[in-house]
């Protein structure tokens, strides 16, 4: 399956759409990218007909309907699909759709039967519990009854008391969402009713599953993720580190991820913080061997500034910050490791012809999302034309966008405002700081809305949180 070249149907838009059609590239495959008449000035449509001609697009009136994706598929005769990530990539009807329809398809990601499984915030829960890896404290599966999650909850705010918080909470999550969809927090007993209808009926709504999920809130976290690889034959597993993505929007957004997950060289912890990185990436590659994982996919925690790790989920797909991680790692001592190559080369059913001990880990590297929106306005998005938009290239520096750099381009209103993701690399956190510090106030971004105000973005907010990152 692997020496024959394969043709790949890219369901996805934007720098990612870019960076897989680069990646099947570099691996000698035929790819086909698909776009809206939204993105028509999106660099993936530039990017797929200058190396793949015009047969490698094709207009689609959405990113959402399966049905127009096979039909592509079809038609260019595509021997598999990599859904990206967001739309497709974590739906595991659609990936045994893929393998099961009348003309099967390769699905570059984890085996719909792992997704499902894996996607569902309560059976990661119990999967992990029963390993001995911990869960923030709470429910273990979907409530759907309200006296039920009532009790649940004065439970919690009791123990909390008893532990001595001065400001106990509790968090209600709608079971199958992800990404910082359909969470609230719950601060005062006498809401949590209102809270717990409000967060079922919209999971109902955008799930089709009015199960919640009722934990513990932990306070003064950091969020951490380890980033694992595994083959196709679901018996081999490594990973790529941490990084830390605690720098956040107001709606749980990342907007800062930091590899590794911490700098205990640089920054002084009251816990062993490489006992503590050692023990998550542990205990993350246990639960794959337990399940069969059989692609990338990242493991996400919470720790407390004592240095208690708490599993929240795992995101079963390829991630945007996969980048980051990638720029602090070499593979048999050679640099420009490429995690979603990787996950394609591994996905069309090549070996994992290396161990953990040939992965090196060195220096620092941050990712930075460059958005145009207002963080002082709880990040409203803005809408307009970008006019100029150009960096100084250095060789610590990677930008990834679908933003055309030699001509204006205006912001589809059809989705997130983010224009770029730029990578910077160093030896230390130190220098990683500088050098991202450098890149942004370096960057040349303008713009204009139709009323002709000036284009708002998160650049000063991102130099900000620069000084303060991997702290509690």
């Amino acid at each position: 399956m692997l020496n024959r070249p394969h043709k790949i149907l890219i369901a996805n838009r934007g720098e990612i759409a870019i960076r897989i059609a680069r990646a099947c590239i570099e691996l000698g495959h035929e790819f086909v990218c698909v776009f809206t008449e939204a993105d028509r000035e999106s660099g993936h449509v530039r990017f797929a007909v200058e190396n793949g001609g015009s047969g490698a697009l094709f207009k689609i009136s959405s990113y959402r309907d399966a049905n127009e994706i096979f039909s592509v598929a079809d038609k260019v005769m595509a021997t598999a699909i990599h859904p990206g990530y967001g739309f497709f990539a974590e739906d595991f009807r659609f990936a045994r759709r893929v393998v099961e329809r009348n003309n099967p398809l390769i699905f570059i990601g984890p085996s719909w039967w792992v997704i499902q499984e894996l996607g569902d915030k309560i059976n990661t829960k119990r999967l992990a519990r029963s390993l001995g890896v911990p869960t923030v404290p709470g429910s273990d599966r979907p409530i759907y009854d309200e006296l039920e999650a009532v009790e649940l909850a004065e439970s919690l705010f009791a123990f909390q008391h008893e532990q001595g918080l001065q400001a106990p909470a509790i968090m209600v999550k709608a079971s199958a969402g992800g990404g910082g969809m359909g969470i609230e927090e719950v601060g005062d007993p006498d809401e949590f009713r209102s809270v717990y209808r409000r967060i079922r009926n919209y999971a109902k709504r955008q799930f089709n599953d009015e199960g919640v999920l009722i934990e513990q809130r932990i306070y003064g976290f950091n969020h951490l993720e380890v980033q694992v690889v595994s083959e196709r034959s679901g018996k081999k597993h490594v990973h790529f580190g941490t990084r830390n993505c605690s720098v956040q929007s107001s709606g749980n957004q990342k907007r800062i991820e930091v590899a590794p997950g911490f700098a205990p060289d640089e920054i002084h912890y009251i816990f062993d913080a490489g006992d503590l990185l050692e023990s998550i990436t542990g205990h993350s590659l246990s639960m794959a061997r337990e399940v069969g994982y059989d692609s990338v996919g990242t493991w996400e925690w919470i720790v407390t500034p004592r240095g208690e790790p708490f599993l929240m989920e795992v995101n079963t797909r390829i991630q945007v910050e996969n980048g980051v991680s990638a720029a602090i790692a070499s593979l048999k001592g050679n640099d420009g490791v490429d995690i979603v190559r990787e996950q394609i080369r591994l996905g069309l059913g090549g070996g994992m012809d290396y161990s953990q001990q040939e992965i090196s880990l060195s220096g620092v590297a941050l990712e930075y999302r460059i958005i145009a929106e207002n963080p002082a306005e709880d990040f409203c998005p803005w809408v307009g034309t970008i006019t100029e938009f150009g960096w100084q290239k250095t060789d610590w520096l990677q930008v990834h966008t679908q933003v055309p750099t030699d001509r204006p381009y205006e912001i589809p209103t059809e989705f997130d405002p983010n224009l770029a993701l730029a990578i910077v690399r160093g030896d230390s956190l130190r220098q990683v700081r500088e050098r991202g510090v450098q890149f942004l106030k370096g960057l040349k971004l303008n713009g204009a809305d139709r009323h002709g105000r000036s284009l708002e973005s998160n650049i000063s907010y991102l130099i900000e949180r620069t000084t303060r990152l991997l702290e509690f």
